[in-house]
């Protein structure tokens, strides 16, 4: 029988306890499950570093994702699972970071939001939601609880929307926006891969990149950080379907001052 899959992200740092207590939980629940760890050490609080990751789970077999981004844990913000229709379960906080990964996954297929106290570990601590109520959802799924049991239906349209939206194409340029920047100090930007031939890009076009503050970036449109000499930026289409801004062997984001969650206008030269 194969071993049901379980994924985990969070903000924790890796000297944090919770990643192994919840690890713990979801194999004291479910003994066969195969509990993995998609990402941790995610930036303090940052939702749409979170959407970005929770995209990635369609690199991974369907299982059960769970994502503890949670700045609103024990507030009034809702718990929440939502079945794709690749069959994936999401489970997390009503806060954005499942959306983007639901769209990714084919779409929504139903949400609930979590309310049953039969599923949850207690004393359920107003503060780690993802040990006493996340974690033990996803488990719970994986040996067979159906959705339905976990509290009432959800309409999609309902949940809170995904930290960031879509690039557009309009006037000539690709108006877009910093979604991550990672360890390297590259952009990872909101532009889906397909959005370049739609543009018109082909390899090595020359792009401007416009940032707030009149700051202006030429780069090539490129394969990989090689296709340019060292400390030369460029901009690409990344690993998990989208689009990232960087320089070889450096820093896009130092040498140029752009942090995440700016806005940045993409033209040809």
């Amino acid at each position: 029988m194969k071993r049901p899959l379980i994924s985990l992200t969070s903000d924790f740092g890796v000297q944090s306890q919770g990643i192994g207590c919840m690890k713990g939980v979801a194999l004291d629940i479910s003994p066969d499950a195969n509990v993995i760890d998609l990402m941790h050490g995610l930036p303090d609080f940052d939702l749409s570093a979170a959407s970005r990751t929770m995209e990635t789970v369609k690199f991974l077999p369907v299982g059960y994702h769970v994502c503890v981004v949670d700045p609103g844990v024990g507030t009034e913000r809702r718990a929440i699972i939502i079945r794709t229709k690749r069959g994936d379960y999401l489970v997390g906080p009503d806060n954005g970071v499942l959306i983007s990964a639901a769209k990714t996954l084919g779409g929504c297929e139903k949400a609930v939001e979590i309310t049953n106290p039969k599923y949850m570990r207690h004393p359920v601590s107003p503060i780690f939601h993802g040990r006493d109520v996340f974690v033990p959802a996803a488990a719970l799924l994986s040996m067979g609880v159906r959705i339905e049991e976990f509290g009432e239906e959800l309409r999609f349209s309902e949940l809170v929307k995904a930290p960031y939206g879509e690039a557009s194409v309009a006037k000539g340029a690709i108006q877009s926006r910093v979604i991550l920047v990672n360890k390297f100090g590259t952009l990872i930007l909101n532009i889906q891969q397909p959005v370049w031939s739609r543009f018109g890009v082909k390899k090595n076009d020359r792009l401007v990149l416009e940032f707030a503050g009149k700051r202006r970036v030429e780069a090539p449109f490129v394969d990989t950080f090689g296709d340019v000499g060292i400390g030369q930026p460029l901009i690409m289409p990344d690993d998990y379907g989208r689009t990232e801004a960087a320089i070889n062997m450096g820093s896009f984001s130092k040498t140029f001052g752009v942090k995440s969650g700016e806005k940045c206008v993409i033209r040809k030269k």
